[in-house]
């Protein structure tokens, strides 16, 4: 474990996107389907309907890391909540019959 987790993320140590898939995970046949698929339209299509084809692309890919982005944000925020819940709050339904 490091030594300080935020000294570690101030100096650029950490990085959560440095990940890859096991070469034997789905996603990865996945993945390199869609990249010979766009690879081999990217060399059939010509003049206005490659443009187009690559603009449906780079929209997508564009897309797709907004959404990734919106759902890291969502997750970190939740864990975060779910922590500060359980060291920060003593609220509950009943109350603790020890406690009185």
């Amino acid at each position: 474990m490091m030594a300080n987790f935020i000294e570690e993320l101030f100096y650029g140590n950490l990085d959560p996107q440095a990940r890859e898939y096991h070469k034997s995970h789905r996603v990865v046949k996945v993945s390199k389907n869609i990249n010979d698929i766009e690879e081999k339209l990217t060399e059939r299509l010509r003049g206005e309907d490659k443009e187009l084809f690559l603009d449906f692309c780079n929209g997508n890919s564009e897309l797709t890391g907004e959404a990734t982005l919106d759902a890291f944000i969502t997750g970190f925020r939740l864990g975060v909540k779910m922590i500060f819940d359980t060291f920060c709050s003593e609220d509950a339904p009943f109350e603790s019959f020890l406690e009185k």
